[in-house]
């Protein structure tokens, strides 16, 4: 490897969703801020798809109480290391005001890196492929609308009594 900072493309399968304030332009404008990143550039992004919160429990009340979803997921070719794109994508829901007040609260934006390549990692920080994308429609449905095969049919199967219904495209 060369000491210039120069780094192979890599693509990378990102998974965006918000259920606080204005779900869909949150989405499309997070479409947006991850196309500017460094050195990254859009493949491809899904249609926005809506879908039941959850898992979320905690404080503020349950998934009965938390409101619908806006999802996509969106493919990028990048030269950014993993971490340092997980790194940006938070920065991202940072400025969105993200918070973390319990597990799988409402938020304004969350952004999961799915895979990236073919690499498999496991650290304190960071897991791909994201350990659980496998168990939720919101991911595989709109992962398959763009890279259909990055989704296996037994797991669309799996998740397919969950609800998902698609709106409009980013």
């Amino acid at each position: 490897m060369l000491n210039d900072g120069w780094r192979p493309e890599v693509t990378a399968y990102i998974a965006l969703g918000a259920n606080l304030g204005d779900a869909q332009a949150a989405v499309r404008g997070a479409v947006r801020s991850i196309a500017a990143l460094p050195h990254t550039r859009t493949l491809a992004c899904s249609g926005l798809y809506q879908t039941a919160a959850l898992g979320a429990e905690g404080a503020e009340g349950t998934v009965a109480d938390s409101p619908d979803f806006v999802n996509a997921v969106m493919a990028v070719v990048t030269r950014l290391d993993a971490h340092d794109l997980l790194s940006h994508l938070q920065r991202l829901e940072n400025q969105a005001g993200r918070t973390r007040p319990y597990p799988n609260a409402p938020r304004r934006l969350d952004l999961d890196l799915l895979l990236y390549g073919r690499v498999t990692l496991c650290t304190p920080t960071l897991q791909i492929p994201h350990p659980r994308m496998n168990e939720r429609a919101f991911v595989l449905v709109p992962l398959a609308e763009i890279a259909p095969d990055q989704v296996r049919t037994a797991a669309l199967r799996a998740v397919s009594a969950q609800r998902i219904h698609r709106l409009d495209g980013v």
